[in-house]
């Protein structure tokens, strides 16, 4: 008997070059993300005092949503801008550990379309609103080619736990314009990050996409600051004090700056851990010299199934602390930091 096998379907998109004609980053904006960008590094340095604060939506799945809770987070941002630097959120693309959504790059209607080209558009036209807004952009680095859509408006970027050990994420990494974090794996190994961050920091002549489209050899000088993101893992957490120390004793003196991260394995996704998690976080803050925290946040509380009858600014990938949670959260660190 004969397997009738569906051909494979290939679609035409535009390439980086093309989208960015079509959607451009003014040279206003472009100062201030390089802005942005400098802040981080400063801070990453220790040459900036303040506490970055990488927070906002698990994921973005709803614009108009997302900018309502862009233009909340820039006011709030204002209040405490002498002890706090914020960069939002804004991740497009979702690692899966087998299926699911995977994001609005790939799914923007939310309907299984896989419109990957109008994922790439609205993506784009997303992260400029975003950034005329008035707040710096986070993105996970997840599909190496999608990254030359966006590269020119990301402030800091992140590898996540189950792509910090990929040669090809390390190589990327080691190209791009900004800060980049790498995330201890699934399983609580910190080696594997250590080791992203040495290789990311070295120089590397890989295979790539060009802006044009086509495949290029691209030669990299190395990412001046890449990082270490403490995520916890399946078994537990590593956001205290002590586990930051067990890291330094093996590391030493090679101890990379230091973000960590409230959710995921540090909170068991109990979003509404993260407050009690941040608390201890800056209350050892003097002895683990962290850098940043991470917060999943969003204008409501919680998470939801994709469906045809959905809470408005509510996630649909992991759970988020509410707005108001996460304005009383952000004002009281600010007020620790300030004492």
């Amino acid at each position: 008997m004969n397997t009738v096998v569906s051909p494979i379907q290939e679609k035409t998109l535009p390439t980086p070059q093309q989208l960015k004609k079509d959607l451009p980053l003014s040279s206003v904006l472009k100062s201030q993300i390089a802005q942005y960008r400098h802040t981080v590094d400063a801070i990453l340095a220790g040459q900036d005092p303040r506490l970055l604060l990488i927070i906002g939506p698990c994921s973005i799945h709803d614009p108009i949503a997302v900018v309502e809770y862009a233009k909340k987070l820039q006011k709030l941002q204002l209040e405490v801008k002498d002890h706090i630097f914020i960069v939002m959120r804004a991740y497009i693309e979702k690692p899966r550990t087998t299926v699911g959504w995977k994001g609005f790059l790939y799914d923007p209607m939310l309907d299984e379309s896989a419109d990957l080209k109008q994922g790439i558009e609205k993506s784009r036209a997303l992260y400029l609103k975003l950034a005329e807004t008035g707040v710096p952009i986070a993105s996970e680095i997840l599909n190496p080619m999608a990254i030359g859509y966006f590269d020119d408006l990301i402030t800091w970027g992140a590898i996540g736990a189950r792509t910090s050990e990929s040669q090809i994420h390390r190589e990327i990494s080691s190209s791009l314009p900004f800060a980049v974090g790498f995330k201890n794996g699934t399983d609580g190994s910190v080696q594997i990050a250590l080791d992203a961050i040495q290789s990311a920091a070295a120089k590397h002549d890989f295979f790539a996409l060009g802006q044009h489209g086509g495949p290029v050899l691209k030669s990299s000088l190395g990412n001046p600051f890449p990082h270490l993101i403490l995520r916890g893992a399946n078994t537990g957490n590593n956001y205290d004090a002590e586990s930051v120390q067990t890291i330094k004793d093996v590391v030493g003196e090679r101890m990379p700056a230091l973000v960590i991260d409230c959710s995921h394995g540090n909170s068991g996704k109990n979003p509404l851990k993260q407050p009690a998690i941040l608390k201890q976080i800056i209350a050892e803050k003097s002895v683990t010299h962290v850098k940043g925290v991470m917060v999943e946040s969003h204008l409501v509380d919680g998470a939801q199934k994709i469906s045809s009858n959905m809470t408005y600014g509510q996630s649909v990938t992991d759970g988020c602390l509410g707005w108001e949670k996460t304005e009383q959260l952000v004002l009281q660190v600010y007020a620790d930091l300030s004492t």
